[in-house]
């Protein structure tokens, strides 16, 4: 499993490698499905309940489950690029929202604080803990320390032979409540937040997601196995770090 994880790291740095203004989002869509396909994965998400695309790629206002397609990516962007791959019978599911050019400082600041708060959920990520002590640590970091909007109605998820099972892993709720977790358990742990409030709408397309105020959102995902001592991280960011500090188009440090 940490095979897929990993994997889609890699697929994540390919196309951090070339993102630039003037891009669309299906040249992105192209090269992650390449990279998979000659890696020998398969991608998760295509022909997933319907949906047709490798990726999901949603931008600025879109919180989740975007279509790639003719959308030219433009300074001051952030296009969250979400990525499933499924190889040797098991599934990886890793998100990262990235800043095109020179984005707005209320912006950045809300990468960063996202970001942040997934490591904080993952700390809670340890046997014995309950879901709510994850999705709790997310919420206090992001929406009461913060101001963001904490999206309800989308929430992280069981990971292994099936893209999606048990137990569903929201980024609010109270200590002490949820399922128990175990040694061995997989989540996919991934908050999405919004710069304004928590409400959302759906587009026509039944997939789209945006916030209803149209002001920006942030997605980070990670893959955490719960052990005995400290949570295992089976995803990686560390190539898409890389990536993203060596690409000029991409603005935000951190």
């Amino acid at each position: 499993m940490r095979e897929s994880c990993l994997l889609v790291g890699q697929a994540h740095a390919e196309a951090v490698k070339v993102m630039k203004p003037g891009m669309t989002t299906m040249q992105i869509n192209n090269i992650v499905e390449t990279f998979i396909k000659d890696n020998g994965g398969t991608p998760s998400f295509k022909n997933y309940n319907g949906y047709p695309f490798a990726t999901c790629i949603s931008m600025n206002e879109a919180v989740v489950h975007g279509f790639p397609g003719s959308i030219i990516i433009k300074e001051g962007d952030i296009v969250s690029l979400d990525i499933g791959i499924y190889k040797n019978g098991f599934h990886g599911d890793s998100a990262y929202t990235y800043a095109i050019g020179e984005v707005a400082e209320d912006v950045k600041q809300l990468l960063k604080v996202t970001k942040e708060s997934l490591y904080i959920g993952i700390e809670k990520a340890r046997q014995g803990n309950r879901i709510g002590d994850i999705a709790n640590a997310i919420q206090e970091h992001t929406e009461r320390k913060h101001g963001y909007g904490v999206v309800r109605e989308l929430v992280g998820h069981g990971l292994g032979r099936k893209m999606h099972e048990d137990p569903q892993v929201p980024n609010y709720g109270k200590k002490g409540t949820g399922a128990k977790l175990k040694e061995g358990m997989v989540l996919a742990i991934e908050p999405m937040i919004n710069l304004g409030v928590k409400d959302v709408v759906h587009l026509d397309d039944g997939w789209t997601i945006l916030t209803r105020d149209h002001k920006f959102s942030a997605h980070f995902e990670h893959d955490v196995c719960i052990t005995k001592g400290d949570p295992d991280i089976l995803s990686s960011f560390v190539d898409i770090e890389a990536a993203e500090k060596a690409n000029a188009n991409l603005s935000w440090s951190y």
